[in-house]
């Protein structure tokens, strides 16, 4: 069963294509993309091929190619992100930063051939994931016993039940089964020969895990290799990326935040930022900065806790500030706090501290979603949105769980593309 259960979750989406089929597609990719801009300049100036400037080019363009189809594959495992909003991403920061690195140099490149590759590269991965995401839906077999019952909830995946241990259906790509469940000695044994015979097993925890992209922790031991401490050296390159951008985006848009900060103070009177104090970094309280989007002043009929709670369509929201919230330009002046190191770009939302007090006395495990920095955005915020009362926080806090499980620059790289789509839709202000 150890076998098993060390199978990454995320594998369930990269079963799609076997091992030899990627190649193939990587293989194919690489040649296109240097390829066709060659032929197409060598057309035009023959002896072109002798030139340094393209054999540069060449060579800088397969490092780029070969990169963002890794990046590419990465962020295509995680779930909720579909691959055609990962392809040009991906192949954008590959190519972007290898042909820095070969501007930085001086190394004479042909601009032709660059752009050339980097169009053929996100236009092949296009066409196959078209394809393939048309002929070839995600197929896995389930054990029927345990709880395995919420599999069928998750319309992503076609589910084949199996009914005897022994048969198998074609073209399935892994076996997903309660393994915690008390199963019978003849299912043991079929699991096991999958495994032994190379036939993916997941633990249905696992598979739902990374199709939803939540994490129901029922005990702690249940983080990632049972540690309960995130990636230490990742949390120290995070933070001081995050000072470094917040610098630049605090000097960069500082017109910009004098202007919100006017236009606050002309709409209502009362001052441009609004302060309150959160629950932060390993728990400890700390002062948040948004731009005041309420009518300032003591409403004496609401409680603490309801003061601290934005409801739908709250009448104390300014216009201006309903501007700001949609947009998320509110959550600008955190930039401060990133500077201070009480936050992060990325990372649970933190809450006013009598709503954390609520929540503490009201779900298990709530206090460690602060073993990371809280962030501006999160993995919560770009799946549900705002929340407040108990039950949808019960299920926020199981998005902030897989964020904590899956803590790396991958998944922060996901919720960037998605947090620039919902700044442009408005998705979950309130």
């Amino acid at each position: 069963m150890n076998t098993a259960l060390s199978q990454r979750p995320a594998a369930v989406a990269s079963t799609r294509h076997p091992l030899m089929r990627l190649r193939y597609q990587l293989t194919g990719g690489l040649l296109l993309a240097i390829g066709i801009p060659l032929l197409a300049r060598m057309a035009l100036e023959p002896r072109i091929v002798l030139s340094i400037n393209i054999q540069v080019t060449i060579t800088a363009a397969a490092i780029a190619h070969v990169m963002g189809y890794a990046i590419y594959r990465r962020l295509d495992s995680f779930p909720g992100v579909a691959t055609f909003s990962t392809i040009l991403p991906a192949f954008t920061l590959s190519y972007g930063l290898v042909f820095i690195i070969i501007f930085f140099f001086r190394l004479d490149y042909s601009r032709f051939q660059a752009a050339g590759s980097f169009l053929i590269s996100t236009l092949w991965y296009f066409s196959l994931s078209a394809v393939s995401s048309r002929l070839e839906p995600a197929r896995l077999a389930m054990v029927p016993l345990g709880s395995v019952e919420r599999l069928s909830a998750v319309e992503s995946v076609v589910w084949h039940p199996l009914h005897t241990p022994g048969i198998v259906p074609e073209k399935v790509q892994g076996i997903v089964a309660d393994l915690r469940a008390d199963l019978p000695e003849s299912w043991l044994r079929f699991i096991t020969s999958c495994v032994l015979s190379g036939m993916p097993v997941y633990h249905v925890k696992q598979v739902l895990e990374s199709l939803t992209g939540r994490v129901e922790i029922d005990h702690l031991s249940e983080n990632t290799l049972g540690s309960l401490n995130p990636n230490q050296a990742y949390i120290k390159i995070k933070q001081t990326i995050d000072w470094l951008a917040a610098l630049i985006v605090l000097i960069v848009t500082s017109p910009l935040l004098l202007v919100l900060a006017l236009l606050i103070r002309l709409e209502s009177p009362g001052p441009a930022l609004f302060r309150q104090e959160r629950v932060g970094y390993r728990g400890a309280t700390f002062t948040l900065y948004k731009f005041r989007t309420m009518r300032d002043g003591d409403d004496g009929s609401l409680a603490a806790r309801d003061k601290a709670i934005t409801r739908e369509g709250d009448p104390r929201i300014t216009r201006i500030g309903r501007l700001l919230r949609r947009s998320r330009l509110d959550e600008l002046p955190q930039l401060i706090n990133i500077l201070r190191g009480e936050m992060s770009w990325i990372g649970p939302r933190p809450e006013a501290v009598v709503l954390s007090l609520w929540y503490d006395a009201e779900l298990a495990f709530y206090p460690y979603r602060h073993i990371v920095r809280p962030g501006i955005t999160g993995w919560a915020q770009v799946n549900q949105g705002h929340v407040a009362d108990v039950d949808e926080v019960h299920e926020k806090l199981h998005y902030d769980f897989y964020y904590i499980k899956n803590f790396s620059p991958w998944l922060d790289l996901v919720i960037v593309m998605r947090t620039i789509r919902i700044m442009l839709t408005g998705f979950g202000a309130k």
